[in-house]
């Protein structure tokens, strides 16, 4: 009886407190609010790159965002850094800029020294190697990707502090988590241009925000 006692007494003094709290806060502004489910939603950067036997394909979507402000809706993450080499720029914006603009310069001198295009996996570890050796400072993760006459198409991932993968494809970017199902399912050997162009045009349609 003691017991039952104090149970009401306890659950009159938390029904008393919530009014007393409804009262002073009509409008409900001490109240957390939850997620807003029909909202858009923020997905990040998403970056692509396949090979295929004739080449390879790219794509990223056009968003520059300020922590959740995006400000720029039309940016470009695709950098040509020589004539049939090109990387996909996530992480900061300033930080790859700075790393693609030092690949294009050594890389136009390499051309000269060499007195021939530049291959593929050259561009990939002079990424590799500048941001690893700045890794501490850099928040740089790139996706090198082209065309040369002794491999054809390749595709290399550059991810942050600085290592380096050849792949058949490679994402990037905050919103490539959003499809990786995608990737794994869709993706297949031998694809041709049109069917690469078809897998990464889905891939990106599916991290929009709707």
């Amino acid at each position: 009886f003691r017991a039952a006692t104090e149970l009401l007494v306890s659950l009159r003094y938390i029904s008393a407190t919530m009014e007393a709290l409804s009262s002073s806060n009509p409008k409900g502004y001490l109240a957390t609010p939850g997620p807003d489910r029909n909202g858009e939603h923020m997905m990040g950067t998403t970056i692509m790159a396949v090979e295929f036997k004739g080449g390879v394909v790219v794509a990223a979507d056009s968003r520059t965002s300020t922590g959740s402000y995006v400000a720029n809706r039309v940016s470009d993450k695709l950098s040509k850094v020589h004539e049939k080499i090109y990387c996909l720029r996530s992480g900061s914006a300033a930080d790859t800029q700075a790393v693609a603009d030092m690949v294009a310069y050594y890389l136009d001198m390499h051309s000269v020294e060499v007195d021939s295009p530049p291959h593929v996996k050259t561009a990939a570890n002079l990424f590799k190697m500048i941001t690893y050796n700045n890794k501490d400072r850099l928040l740089a993760s790139i996706i090198c990707a082209g065309w040369d006459e002794k491999k054809g198409g390749q595709v290399y991932s550059i991810p942050l502090g600085g290592s380096i993968v050849r792949q058949p494809f490679a994402i990037g970017g905050s919103g490539s988590t959003y499809i990786f199902g995608h990737c794994d399912a869709s993706y297949k050997e031998g694809m041709d241009q049109k069917e690469c162009e078809a897998f990464v045009s889905k891939g990106e349609l599916l991290c929009l925000p709707w």
